[in-house]
């Protein structure tokens, strides 16, 4: 039998998300870039206080994932009129936990980071990033909504617009906001948080006019909403809380790992902030695939073709392999450029190098791991998949702690942790997925 979704198929799902996770991530290589002219506290704490918020924005956007994956299976079965009220108890359940996370950052944090932050001036100036860039809460939650519509939907294509108008927003603002440039403020970090709440916004907007111009809203029964259907939001937080909770989780130990990386120095958190940011470069096919193979196999199970899953794991696992190459052999081979972007300091540039080699290597390893990862939550079984996540993460965690102190290990070592991760995760995730266990799940 001829499979439904082929590699033409996959690329087109996913090359758009790639092309906006560039975009994404020019984001971060901008704040980073000008943060690390301000200076190595600024470039501490930016890293901090972004993770701290992206940890929040990562509840958010594990219930999106959760949402597009309902709509994927969906549109799988045809039911394209249930699609609206999905979306809508998303919105309106999202912008509640929006309000709780907004207080959480914009006051929680002045409490949480006291204890958390060795150095008094890397957590003053975390707590000035989290003044301004909580406001951005709102914006970020309606934008998760916008993107898994059309990611469930397989209409990628106005990621990449919206996110390129959130990279061109946030590089105007970050130059005029940062340094103080064309009359406006100098505002140095603040700038930078500043910067970003416009770009979420403008991104926002750009989704409304989309939305509007190309979707027939009747077609989804998107503005149909009588009453609050509890009933509706059960049904959804059945697939989503479990991603909720695994993104919100990930980030999480994520911001640890940073705050563990702290005890080293403030040095070698400014390095690792700079990795972080290349980092993220290298892994950007790894978001758009991963994210296409979500989607496809809800929408494969939907369409009563389960045996056509694994084939397209394998193709997809594949094609990430192949294209993450590009990256991590440009790192490989020119990581002293890479470096020098981000900062002239002679210390940081030989500290930083390698590290570089370590997440190269680590990002293979990710990539092939995060696909079959992908494929479980995609089925629906996204109870199992916070239970594999909970899993890594806790030896990584151990793993982290210990390399910094027990073994003692320089910022390099620490790092290595990333092999840790995607090994485990391929590990886990590809003999469940071999099992067929996940053929029944229904959402």
């Amino acid at each position: 039998m001829k499979t439904v979704v082929s590699y033409k198929r996959i690329w087109q799902v996913a090359y758009p998300i790639i092309i906006g996770s560039i975009a994404q991530n020019i984001i971060i290589f901008t704040d980073t870039a000008f943060l690390g002219r301000v200076g190595d506290i600024a470039l501490g704490a930016s890293a901090l206080g972004g993770l701290f918020y992206l940890a929040v924005v990562m509840l958010g956007f594990g219930f999106g994932t959760g949402v597009q994956i309902i709509i994927a299976r969906r549109l799988g079965e045809n039911n394209l009129k249930a699609i609206g009220p999905v979306v809508i108890h998303s919105l309106l359940f999202l912008m509640m936990v929006a309000m709780a996370a907004f207080v959480l950052l914009h006051y929680g944090s002045i409490f949480i980071l006291k204890s958390a932050v060795n150095s008094e001036a890397v957590y003053l100036s975390t707590i000035d990033f989290l003044k301004f860039r909580s406001f951005g809460i709102f914006f970020a939650f309606i934008n998760i909504t916008f993107r898994s519509f059309y990611v469930g939907l397989t209409r990628t294509k106005v990621i990449t617009f919206t996110t390129i108008v959130m990279a061109l927003v946030n590089i105007a603002f970050d130059y005029l906001l940062i340094f103080g440039h064309a009359g406006f403020p100098e505002m140095g970090i603040q700038g930078a948080a500043l910067a970003s709440v416009l770009a979420e916004a403008s991104a926002m907007l750009f989704f409304v006019a989309y939305t509007h111009i190309t979707i027939r809203y009747q077609d989804y029964n998107l503005l149909h909403f009588s009453a609050l259907s509890f009933s509706k939001l059960r049904d959804i937080f059945h697939v989503s809380i479990p991603m909720m909770l695994q993104q919100f989780v990930s980030l999480s130990v994520w911001f640890g790992f940073f705050l563990f990386v702290e005890k080293l120095g403030e040095q070698s958190l400014a390095v690792s902030n700079i990795v972080r940011s290349i980092y993220m470069i290298i892994m950007v096919p790894v978001w758009g695939f991963s994210t296409a193979t979500n989607s496809l196999v809800s929408y494969l199970i939907g369409m009563g073709r389960q045996q056509e899953v694994m084939p397209l794991i394998y193709k997809t696992a594949l094609m990430c392999f192949t294209l993450i190459l590009v990256p991590v052999g440009l790192t490989v081979i020119l990581p002293e450029s890479f470096m020098h972007i981000y900062t002239n300091d002679p210390g940081l540039i030989s500290m930083g190098i390698p590290v570089l080699y370590v997440v190269s290597l680590g990002g293979i390893f990710v990539a092939i791991g995060f696909v079959f990862f992908s494929g479980v939550s995609g089925a629906g079984m996204t109870k199992t998949s916070l239970i594999i996540e909970m899993i890594i993460l806790t030896f990584y965690l151990i793993y982290t702690y210990s390399m910094v102190h027990y073994f003692k290990t320089d910022v390099a070592g620490v790092w290595t942790a990333e092999l840790v991760y995607g090994s485990l995760m391929f590990l886990i995730s590809w003999p469940y997925m071999k099992s067929g266990r996940w053929m029944s799940a229904r959402v």
